[in-house]
């Protein structure tokens, strides 16, 4: 990150505060606008001729370069599958308590495999309390395929909806 005076292009490609596009202009000028603003001049890049640089407020700078760190990082890693097991009979309240978790890892970032366990006969009911709560979590995740019933379980899998 080249700041303020240590920029040693003779012309800058100018952006504003706010974005806005203030063209080629002299360095010395560009200093004296940042300056004026109370703000520092950022070169963003030095790859291209003339370098194009930014009037920023510096906290606001280094708090957006660590946002992207942050979002770059998540990227490499990966999106995590955490996974649910419910039961095909369950109890309301501890019905609630899976849907807050599964609320939380999807606004997370994450996605919730939700695994329903089967004995005896109960695909059905197992199958329809899954439909139940993809529809209560659509506010904050999106099926990834339908509910699958293979042999002693039904899974379904939600991803996180992007903001």
């Amino acid at each position: 990150m080249i700041l303020n005076e240590k920029i040693k292009a003779a012309e800058v490609s100018l952006t504003g505060v706010n974005g806005e596009d203030l063209g080629i202009v002299d360095t010395k000028v560009a200093l004296k606008m940042a300056k004026e603003q109370g703000v520092d001049l950022v070169c963003l890049s030095l790859a291209q001729s003339p370098p194009p640089c930014q009037l920023v407020s510096r906290t606001n700078y280094k708090e957006q370069l660590n946002r992207e760190k942050a979002r770059q990082r998540k990227e490499e890693k990966g999106r995590k599958v955490k996974e649910l097991r419910l039961s095909a009979y369950i109890e309301q309240h501890d019905y609630d308590t899976k849907k807050r978790q599964a609320e939380k890892i999807l606004t997370a970032g994450d996605a919730v495999q939700l695994t329903v366990r089967l004995e005896k006969k109960e695909s059905q009911e197992a199958k329809n309390l899954l439909q139940q709560l993809v529809k209560e979590l659509a506010h904050c995740g999106v099926q990834e395929k339908g509910i699958q019933v293979s042999g002693k379980q039904v899974v379904a899998v939600l991803l996180p909806k992007e903001q």
